[in-house]
């Protein structure tokens, strides 16, 4: 029986009964589609929003649970900031069977008519990172997949939550990537024109994960997607923590709607879900 303190392969540092290092879960241990907060507490806070909930593992920041919502099986993990620290927790998660995402986490918003605690679902991410290089080429588009897109637009229409649909900027650093001055107001000349440029193309908001969860799941046939929170409005230069709670209700109702759309497509023997599948 391996333990930690067994030897295994540096290559695929996996345990006993294919336990993974970093997230200290195996096979069989997370039922139904992963939610992806960054927050380990965020994670707790869902698991406790759902008809029952098991604590799985805790480790690192990666801390799991699963259980269900409206007899929905549902699971959660926690990513840490940035994709270096989602790199891990994604990687661990496919290699345990796990197949559909759904990050959950808080953003700034950079477009004028978003306010502070609305929420924004993101169907696809510019790779300002620096973990998705060494995995696609710089022109590999970071997409969500429609079916979660389609389920969180439900999701937040039957809870009468206030939503944008559009691409997010994710961003390897909070400051200067997002933009904002560093320590002691430093800047390079670069850094004014970030959120300008970024405007005129139309882009939403800066968050620090979305981009590199799609581009995984695109690689390995999963699914992904994103619904955060806006704690900033880059535009009138607001900082306030609202709509946590509104975020954890639309995504765990998403997955009650996800797997309604599965159970369709699985009785009617189609792979795609759409409107009017009879």
């Amino acid at each position: 029986m391996n333990e930690k303190n067994d030897k295994v392969s540096a290559d695929k540092p996996v345990f006993n009964e294919g336990k993974q290092y970093h997230i200290e879960c195996k096979p069989g241990d997370l039922q139904g589609p992963v939610l992806l907060p960054g927050d380990p507490d965020r994670a707790k806070k869902i698991a406790e929003t759902w008809d029952e909930h098991k604590l799985v593992a805790a480790h690192r920041q990666y801390n799991s649970y699963t259980g269900k919502i409206k007899g929905a099986p549902i699971s959660v993990t926690s990513t840490g900031i940035g994709t270096p620290a989602c790199e891990i927790a994604v990687t661990e998660l496919l290699n345990i069977g796990c197949d559909t995402f759904i990050r959950v986490g808080s953003c700034g918003a950079i477009q004028d008519g978003i306010e502070l605690g609305d929420m924004i679902i993101n169907t696809g991410a510019v790779k300002m990172e620096g973990s998705s290089p060494f995995y696609v080429h710089a022109n590999f588009p970071a997409i969500a997949n429609y079916e979660i897109v389609l389920a969180l637009i439900e999701a937040c229409e039957d809870l009468g939550y206030t939503y944008h649909l559009g691409i997010a900027a994710s961003t390897s650093s909070f400051y200067l990537g997002q933009g904002r001055p560093g320590f002691q107001d430093y800047k390079i000349s670069k850094t004014d024109a970030i959120v300008p440029d970024l405007q005129k193309m139309g882009v939403l908001n800066f968050e620090m994960e979305a981009s590199h969860i799609f581009t995984l799941s695109q690689i390995f046939n999963a699914r992904a997607g994103a619904i955060c929170t806006v704690y900033a409005n880059r535009v009138t230069n607001e900082f306030g923590v609202k709509g946590e709670k509104e975020a954890i209700k639309a995504a765990s109702f998403a997955v009650k709607i996800l797997s309604e759309m599965d159970e369709e497509k699985q009785r009617k023997q189609k792979k795609y879900w759409y409107r009017k599948i009879d």
